[in-house]
């Protein structure tokens, strides 16, 4: 089988989707399934677009970073490549923000279908349903754009069950194949703990907090500031507090999140914060682990609560770690994922709740035994969202078409 995956994003492009997208690919090819990727143009170190050609050889995939923008241009440049490689599955990654936020991919399916009946069988993969632009005062024409996107494919696929809640009543039957860890635990050569510890200035006897991903606002980082300013005030803690923030603090596809980094910078620096909050910048794969590794719990507040459509939970839970993140807004209307079991693999406080979360924080600071109890069931959960189960349900759905 041949299969051509598009996406806004792919390595070396920072961003979940293109990292998700990678691990699909090598899953794939793992099945013995042909993958292609249609992505954006390549940039170089100063941002400029590099025009790569068509055919970019990698270990499980052959690229082709040819689309210069997502509007409605695109659909020369893919429909190209389509009948070049001539796959029998067109699988669109879709996030909003990855393809600039342009609707042209909303319509893709659609064009295709007007190929005829030897086009490829199209399918689409929501990473959330996130609106597109369009223009200005759209207002429900962006949600429709949504729903066009999902009736014009052949399959539909979503990584979460809130999401699937959300697409039934309009006609839409997707199915959930969840996402797995973009990051393999596996730490750099020579790690030692202590010393990577030390290097952040912490004593033997402090407590280290993390968080992992892009900033934006539907991460929670407000609450995540206003719970440590009320952990290093009203706590007796043997030294402060830190937190180190894991990753770059914007990806490659969504720079309007800039000034959201603007505005926790200015937090941080209003709550007095500045030599408690540490920033990795974007490292490797074995320097996040090598984090994760040196931290005592993980801190993941989002707005709209915990979700298995968040790779940043996922990587968590892969390395083990104790975990607090949020329930939804509504739990009695929406509850959190049933295989999050507060107490046995996370702990879970209401959203936008700072003093919720610095009282969830401090039960971890204060027991080593559930700091352990919560990693090991962490990653016990997290075999349930291996890469290779993942690609499997893909190829079921793909052969289910054509």
């Amino acid at each position: 089988m041949k299969v051509c995956l598009i996406t806004g994003e792919f390595p070396p492009m920072q961003g979940g989707v293109g990292d998700y997208t990678s691990e699909v690919s090598k899953a794939l090819d793992a099945l013995g399934v042909e993958v292609h990727v249609i992505t954006s143009t390549l940039q170089d170190a100063k941002g400029r677009k590099q025009e790569g050609g068509s055919n970019w050889q990698t270990a499980s995939c052959v690229l082709h970073p040819v689309v210069r923008e997502w509007g409605w241009n695109c659909w020369r440049t893919i429909v190209k490549v389509v009948r070049q490689v001539q796959p029998d599955i067109l699988h669109v990654q879709y996030q909003a923000a990855a393809y600039g936020m342009q609707p042209a991919i909303n319509v893709l399916p659609l064009r295709m279908r007007l190929a005829g009946a030897d086009r490829p069988r199209t399918v689409v993969t929501f990473h959330d349903l996130r609106v597109p632009y369009l223009f200005p005062k759209a207002g429900p024409l962006r949600w429709r754009a949504v729903l066009a996107l999902a009736r014009w494919s052949d399959a539909v696929i979503v990584t979460n069950g809130a999401d699937q809640a959300r697409l039934k009543p309009h006609g839409i039957q997707p199915c959930v194949i969840p996402i797995g860890s973009n990051i393999k635990p596996r730490l750099p050569g020579g790690y030692d703990r202590v010393a990577q510890r030390s290097r952040w200035g912490l004593g033997p006897d402090g407590f280290l907090l993390c968080h992992f991903g892009f900033m934006n606002e539907r991460k929670g980082i407000e609450t995540l500031l206003r719970a440590l300013s009320v952990l290093v005030e009203e706590t007796s803690l043997p030294g402060a507090p830190l937190l180190v923030m894991i990753g770059g603090k914007v990806g490659s596809s969504d720079p309007t999140n800039i000034a959201y980094v603007r505005r926790v910078e200015a937090l941080i620096a209003k709550l007095g914060l500045e030599e408690l909050v540490l920033w990795t910048g974007f490292v490797s794969p074995e320097e996040v682990s090598a984090s994760f590794a040196a931290a005592d719990c993980c801190v993941l507040p989002y707005q709209e609560g915990a979700s298995f459509q968040h790779g940043t939970l996922m990587a968590a839970l892969a390395h083990g770690m104790a975990i607090v993140t949020t329930t939804p807004p509504n739990p009695d209307e929406q509850p959190p994922p049933a295989e999050l079991m507060a107490g046995e693999n996370v702990l879970l406080v209401p959203p936008g709740n700072a003093g919720s979360l610095a009282a969830a924080i401090m039960r971890l600071a204060t027991s080593p035994e559930l700091r352990r109890g919560l990693g090991e069931g962490a990653r016990v959960l997290s075999r349930l969202f291996d890469w290779e189960g993942i690609a499997s349900q893909h190829l079921e759905v793909y052969r289910g078409l054509a």
